[in-house]
């Protein structure tokens, strides 16, 4: 009951540009969107991962156009820091005895590597650029820009490293949009160092040095409650105004 008006299902991102679909991550929350791509399209899309802890990857057992052959879906990871394959990773968690059915049946699926802090070619007006972020076994953040306006995904990041600290306000400047790691508060960081999750604090402080004009703050500690949400979203709008905290369902346009 604490967490009803913001949601506990784990992350997947869609991102529409013209006709283009771009799904960011494939945790719990793709399962119900599986079921409207197969009743509604588009047949062609790119699933890109930020990285491939389990609440990011969990869904894609339970996505149905991964085991439809009318669907074409290049799956891309690029956060790797050695030289695991994507479909490595999916055989581990579709195996038995934690799964029954084999990775081999996601027949819409091809998986693909690429190396964070390059570019994926597209020729449809949709620009990703990509940066890699500083979380335990590796993370990519994605930048896409689109008609002008740019939206950014920075998630598991953690703040501190400075080399990518100074890359990350370079890489998200002047973007309409920031969804950004906020999973603690300042207060709470210092246990948790080393976890791989920022602050709402430094999503703000990086927000207004960079010029985003709407940070929004993601990746919720599974243990907050709607309540405390609340009292963390009126204190980041006080610090920035405009900024929202993330829900299940949220639609952003910027």
């Amino acid at each position: 009951m604490d967490t009803l008006r913001y949601g506990g299902e784990t992350t997947c991102f869609e991102i529409r540009a013209g006709d283009a679909l771009v799904l960011v991550d494939c945790g719990s929350g793709a399962r119900n969107l599986g079921g409207l791509l197969v009743s509604e399209g588009p047949r062609h899309f790119d699933l890109l991962f930020t990285h491939t802890h389990l609440d990011h990857i969990c869904g894609l057992p339970f996505f149905k156009p991964a085991y439809d052959p009318r669907f074409t879906i290049n799956a891309w990871a690029g956060h790797f820091l050695d030289e695991t394959d994507l479909v490595d990773i999916i055989c581990r968690i579709m195996s038995p005895p934690i799964f029954p059915v084999a990775a081999t049946t996601l027949k819409a699926v091809t998986f693909r590597t690429f190396k964070a802090g390059s570019a994926i070619d597209r020729s449809d007006g949709l620009s990703i650029r990509t940066i890699r972020l500083n979380h335990p076994g590796g993370a990519c953040g994605y930048r896409f820009t689109y008609g002008g306006r740019s939206i950014c995904i920075i998630t598991d990041h953690e703040h501190g490293d400075p080399e990518i600290d100074a890359a990350l306000i370079d890489f998200v400047a002047g973007a309409e949009v920031m969804i950004y790691d906020a999973m603690f508060t300042d207060a709470e960081y210092e246990t948790y160092r080393g976890w791989g999750h920022s602050t709402w604090q430094k999503a703000v402080e990086l927000a207004t040095r960079a010029g985003v004009r709407t940070p929004v703050l993601f990746h919720h500690d599974p243990r907050r409650s709607d309540d405390e949400l609340d009292e963390i979203g009126m204190a980041a709008e006080a610090a920035h105004p405009g900024t929202l905290v993330a829900s299940e369902g949220m639609i952003l346009r910027p």
